[in-house]
């Protein structure tokens, strides 16, 4: 098997390219600045100017905190889960399955009251795109649509392929023998992630080069994907928690409870909600405990206004009733949920009454008894961190 790289390659700014709108034909601007392209060429494109043309543009109030708003709204909605968070920042998994900071929203390279969405099926952008630059030119290319991520362990971004066409996109070396005889067992090369790091060196962020080629590698499959990178999130071993982590991880989230009186617009991840929820109902001893969680809006006021409620019940994103179910004491399990809440990053806050009356407003068995109300979101005042741990030893008495 023929190995991935080339004695030599070039990398070619494509310049004086527009600022593309959408509509705008971008196969003819690469088409008119590159007339020099070549058969075996690989064209690669930042996603940006495939959303541009494709439309993927959301206009936004030109004022900075309602765009931001409206910026981390589109994180939740372009999402299918959250992965991880500290403070604001949000790593997802998108619709295309691409795991990466805010689902790829980025208000870079764009006007002020506008931001960009990742395209819509970057694959089929770069198939496109490499039959319209071959009816245009004549040429055999292909195509690689980068965006700019992180990764795991490591400090700084770089472009990755997140569209492709027409390149093998991984080198898989598995079985294969080395100079000293050793057997190659796991060793996979992303091909086209090193292209997409390479065209960068020369498109920069700054320049106005959205495009360039890369010249000099073996090109010709027409089956590969970048969708073929995308590593399942089952099978992510940077997703999977140790012994020590899982057991750090609760001795934090008690220490990140607090009540939190305000709460800020960010969206609560709903799935997130139902987590915690879960996670309190497997403590022991809550069996007789339930929840009720007050999504419609309109019936939430309505009940809130008829029990006269505390004011923070009002202004959270989300509200929670915990109820026992007959005599048995649940209230154990309200606290597993507020530490659970906490784990998912989301601040509470628990108003220890509210009135039997919202038994019969919400047509709950007369045996459900409310245990009070449990304000839910992000806190407005600042994100949850852990207080210090505490010297037990002036406290913590042995006789």
């Amino acid at each position: 098997m023929s190995d991935h790289s080339a004695a030599r390659i070039e990398i070619l700014p494509v310049e004086g390219l527009p600022e593309f709108r959408p509509g705008d034909d971008l196969t003819g601007a690469i088409a008119a600045a590159a007339r020099w392209l070549r058969s075996g060429d690989i064209v690669v494109v930042t996603s940006k100017v495939v959303s541009k043309v494709e439309g993927r543009l959301v206009r936004v109030p030109a004022d900075p905190e309602e765009r931001d708003r409206i910026r981390r709204k589109l994180v939740f909605d372009e999402s299918v889960r959250i992965l991880a968070r500290r403070a604001r920042t949000l790593i997802t998994e998108n619709h295309l399955g691409i795991v990466q900071a805010a689902s790829g929203v980025d208000a870079s390279n764009v006007a002020g009251d506008e931001l960009a969405l990742l395209p819509s099926n970057p694959d089929a952008s770069a198939i496109a795109l490499r039959w319209g630059l071959r009816d245009r030119m004549g040429v055999e290319v292909a195509v690689v649509i980068t965006d700019t991520m992180g990764r795991a362990w490591r400090v700084g971004q770089t472009d990755v392929a997140i569209g492709s066409s027409g390149l093998r996109v991984l080198h898989a070396y598995r079985g294969q023998v080395d100079r000293q005889g050793n057997e190659l067992a796991v060793t996979e090369i992303a091909v086209a992630d090193e292209v997409a790091g390479a065209a960068d060196l020369v498109k920069g962020k700054l320049g106005a080069v959205p495009v360039a080629v890369v010249r000099g590698l073996m090109i010709g499959d027409s089956e590969s994907r970048a969708r073929d990178l995308v590593r399942p999130v089952d099978e992510d071993l940077f997703r999977l928690g140790t012994e020590e982590a899982v057991a750090q991880g609760r001795r934090e989230a008690v220490r990140l409870t607090r009540p939190v009186l305000s709460f800020d617009d960010t969206p609560v991840d709903l799935s997130a909600l139902r987590g915690a929820v879960g996670a309190a109902l497997g403590v022991p001893g809550s069996e007789s405990l339930r929840f009720v969680h007050l999504a419609d809006r309109d019936r939430r006021k309505r009940l809130l206004d008829e029990i006269d409620a505390d004011d923070v019940l009002y202004g959270a994103p989300e509200l929670v009733l915990p109820f026992a179910v007959g005599p048995a004491d649940a209230a154990g399990g309200v606290q597993a949920l507020l530490v659970a809440l906490a784990a998912e990053g989301l601040g509470s806050c628990w108003v220890p009454s509210v009135p039997g009356a919202v038994r019969a407003l919400l047509d709950l068995p007369g045996d459900w008894r409310p245990l009070g109300a449990i304000a839910v979101g992000h806190p407005a005042d600042a994100p949850l961190t852990p207080r210090p741990e505490d010297d037990p030893d002036d406290r913590f008495l042995q006789r």
